[in-house]
């Protein structure tokens, strides 16, 4: 990412906590009022920002805040500007947010460092997969934000962690707080990042191995030859199923509202829906699918090939009577 150092703390909601903590404990923090957000398991904000021993300051309107927002409300208690990445929600129609690169301006001329959370911690680019919302890493970080922190899973594809980067002076600091040692993580997760890592250093094997990125990069070719494939096997084992197209929703906690087109196979059976959707979820190992219009849906995109034979096998025996 071109960043100097960094830290990794158990999920980015400590990420914040520790930054916040750090820089701006018994100062203010200025922050757009369209950025308070709250994120998967009550993480919200303000409540972090209060923990931390800041007082909120937000600025503009929901929907909009301009550049002046901010600078018409730095005063000598402010420690830090926070950009945060509304990576659950949009606001759509008329709005307006200042960019990193302008409010970098503005720290560097106030001598204030600049924390941006862009949540979902993308590596690469995901424009290509038709996702044109999230920030990357290293742009955020080559747009002057001063430290950058996000989840080391969701679109990075890892363990369940918090991933702060920065420059060496920002990150010692966070290093002998005594909250780090309570926020650290394991060796276990250390591991599994490190081994997330080094599959992105090359960005093709990282779209084969990466699940949430090789489920990203599936065409629609590709999806519908899977299906036919998962038809073929299962009318071989007597039993059948329909092949529908369908829309993958591609998250909760990131990128919200971002769809892409799929295909599912729905098994025709005498049983309704929801009782074969529960004899399936009720497997020792669970399938889990979807229902539209009394059609229960698995969604290929989803599917890792060598699950294909348990699959055809469950299917074709809990879809009968």
């Amino acid at each position: 990412t071109g960043c100097k150092a960094s830290l990794i703390v158990n999920n980015n909601a400590a990420a914040v906590l520790l930054i916040l903590t750090t820089i701006a404990s018994g100062g203010n923090v200025i922050v757009s009022r369209g950025e308070l957000v709250e994120i998967g398991g009550g993480f919200r904000v303000p409540e972090i920002m209060s923990a931390s021993g800041c007082e909120l300051m937000a600025v503009g309107t929901t929907n909009k805040t301009r550049y002046k927002d901010y600078e018409k409300a730095i005063n000598k208690n402010t420690k830090a500007l926070l950009k945060v990445h509304t990576s659950n929600f949009k606001v759509v129609g008329f709005s307006e947010t200042a960019s990193i690169s302008e409010l970098s301006k503005l720290a560097k001329t106030k001598k204030i460092p600049l924390i941006e959370d862009i949540g979902s911690g993308a590596l690469i680019d995901v424009s290509k997969y038709g996702i044109n919302s999230e920030p990357t890493v290293a742009k955020s970080l080559k747009n002057g934000a001063d430290i950058v922190c996000f989840s080391g899973d969701k679109l990075l594809g890892g363990p369940q962690c918090g991933i702060i980067l920065s420059s060496k002076k920002y990150i010692d600091k966070m290093k002998s707080s005594p909250m780090y040692r309570a926020l650290r993580v394991d060796k276990q997760t250390i591991a599994a990042l490190e081994a997330t890592l080094r599959v992105y250093a090359d960005p093709k094997i990282a779209e084969l191995e990466i699940p949430v990125l090789s489920m990203l990069a599936k065409t629609e070719s590709e999806l519908l030859d899977t299906a036919k494939k998962l038809q073929k096997k299962v009318n071989q084992k007597g039993a059948n199923v329909e092949i529908v197209s369908c829309i993958s929703t591609v998250g909760g906690g990131a990128v919200p509202g971002s769809e892409l087109k799929s295909y599912a196979i729905a098994p025709v059976t005498n049983l309704s829906a929801n009782k074969l959707d529960t004899k399936l979820r009720s497997l020792t190992i669970p399938i889990i699918g979807h229902i539209v219009n009394n059609k229960l849906l698995i969604d290929v995109r989803t599917l890792f090939e060598r699950d294909y034979e348990y699959i055809v096998e469950c299917i074709t025996t809990e879809s009968k009577i």
